[in-house]
């Protein structure tokens, strides 16, 4: 087994106008997958709304910049992720094909295997 990130992407403004019910909803669709997938899941967290972290990079000369937000600019951003145990990366594409964000129009996953140390 290999571990892998499953990387949940989407568009905040999408998501912030979402009715109540349509949270519930989404939330349902995730336990449906932690149901489903629960002996392969090792650990992961929604994150909080990108305009609450800040990014930390070196601007031309070297210097340490911190700014608000999210590290690259766009109304795509990273809304979560879920560790996962599988046997290879297409198996942990299976997995990940069945998270409600991997169908839905404003949003999408990406699973990428962590390196070895």
């Amino acid at each position: 087994m290999s571990t892998y990130i499953v990387m949940i992407y989407g568009d905040e403004g999408v998501w912030e106008a979402w009715s109540e019910e349509q949270g519930r909803a989404n939330a349902a669709a995730h336990g449906a997958f932690n149901a489903r997938h629960g002996a392969a899941v090792v650990g992961g967290h929604e994150l909080d709304r990108s305009w609450r972290g800040r990014s930390i990079r070196a601007d031309t000369e070297g210097r340490v910049q911190v700014t608000d937000g999210a590290f690259l600019p766009g109304s795509t951003v990273l809304g979560g992720y879920y560790l996962i145990e599988a046997d290879d990366l297409e198996h942990a594409v299976r997995i990940a094909a069945d998270l409600p964000e991997a169908s839905a129009p404003s949003s999408g996953v990406e699973v990428r295997p962590i390196a070895a140390p």
